[in-house]
């Protein structure tokens, strides 16, 4: 089985707009975790850490509430300029 890349070899193309986001609103990893915790969705700082190192693969749904804590919109968080590496299928 493959797995989709960005060419930076990161799992995913928000982690770095993520960070940027956070940073905006003076919020810590822990603070984003408590925010998201709070929406209902259960996570901590090493879930955020993981997606801004781009350790972690994000799903649509992150996506969605991600946005919506953040209160931006969702291609705010999408670096559509970063290249996919799609394998070989000879």
């Amino acid at each position: 089985m493959f797995k989709l890349k960005a060419q930076n070899g990161r799992n995913n193309i928000c982690g770095q707009n993520l960070t940027k986001l956070r940073h905006e609103k003076g919020w810590s990893q822990r603070r984003l975790a408590r925010e998201l915790q709070l929406a209902g969705y259960d996570v901590d700082h090493h879930f955020i850490r993981r997606i801004e190192n781009g350790q972690r693969f994000v799903t649509d749904m992150e996506l969605v509430i991600l946005s919506e804590v953040l209160q931006v919109d969702i291609t705010n968080l999408l670096d559509f300029s970063i290249p996919i590496v799609c394998p070989d299928f000879d």
